[in-house]
């Protein structure tokens, strides 16, 4: 009862945080995920072992580089193809059964583009026409909010094939359909009422977002269990480490914002 009342608390404090900055400013929700992506890097930095802090340096420069300063499209394209070839690649690490070790190089180029691209391209996705669509990102977060939810509760209850048993053993192929099943099922209701997208984009959406989302927490996963621990942090009571809450979103964020250019929205 105790530990699920610190979940809850801090659940409810991440939820805040989150709506306060949508609906404060969009110079606040670029804030509060900078400052995330900060804590998801020193995470992922110890997990990984990078020496020095050369990487926050590089993380920084590329946050306010293009946040702030780029707005050529082609550069910004450019950015998008790296951050998701190095998702692809991780994937490829994510399945392999072979033993992978990280050149220190190696590692900083995933840590700045599968943690800071992965919290730009978040950041990229309301804008458009130099207008905020809080709305759009509100049914983004809704959308892996509701599948991390059901995938969890449709596990627990019913849940008896394992989905990557080796990873991550308490993860279930029941509990992954069901997050799939309940995530189309707000897609339906957010379409209604969140017109930016129409209800066929909505649903497109949220498979991307259900499945990439899947991966990423899969491959936190894997990078914990490479490094012989439970959770990526303890900063967020209940729930672990910053990463532990966003690896989902984070590996997910490119793939929707490539998703959405494919809608012809991000422009």
């Amino acid at each position: 009862m105790k530990e699920l009342l610190r979940r809850s608390i801090t659940g409810i404090v991440y939820v805040f945080l989150l709506l306060a900055s949508v609906f404060l400013s969009s110079d606040a929700f670029d804030f509060l995920f900078m400052v995330f992506g900060l804590g998801c890097l020193y995470e992922f930095k110890r997990l990984v072992k990078i020496r020095g802090y050369y990487v926050f340096l590089a993380y920084l420069a590329l946050w306010w580089a293009f946040i702030y300063i780029v707005q050529n499209f082609t550069i910004i394209r450019l950015l998008m193809v790296i951050t998701l070839t190095v998702n692809l690649a991780l994937l490829s690490y994510l399945f392999s059964k072979k033993q992978t070790r990280f050149s220190d190089i190696q590692k900083v180029l995933i840590a700045v583009f599968y943690i800071g691209g992965g919290c730009i391209f978040l950041t990229m996705i309301p804008y458009k026409d130099d207008e905020f669509a809080k709305f759009l990102i509100m049914g983004i977060f809704i959308l892996i909010w509701v599948n991390d939810t059901f995938a969890y509760l449709v596990g627990k209850t019913i849940g008896k094939n394992k989905l990557f048993p080796s990873i991550s053993p308490k993860k279930t192929i029941e509990g992954s359909f069901g997050g799939l099943i309940f995530a189309l099922v707000a897609a339906f209701f957010i379409a209604k009422y969140e017109p930016i997208l129409n209800l066929s984009q909505w649903m497109i959406l949220a498979v991307v977002l259900v499945i990439m989302g899947n991966f990423g927490d899969l491959l936190e996963s894997k990078f914990k269990r490479v490094a012989g621990v439970k959770d990526s942090g303890a900063i967020l009571p209940g729930h672990g480490g910053i990463l532990d809450r966003l690896d989902s979103l984070i590996f997910a964020a490119p793939f929707a914002y490539l998703t959405l250019i494919v809608f012809s929205y991000v422009s």
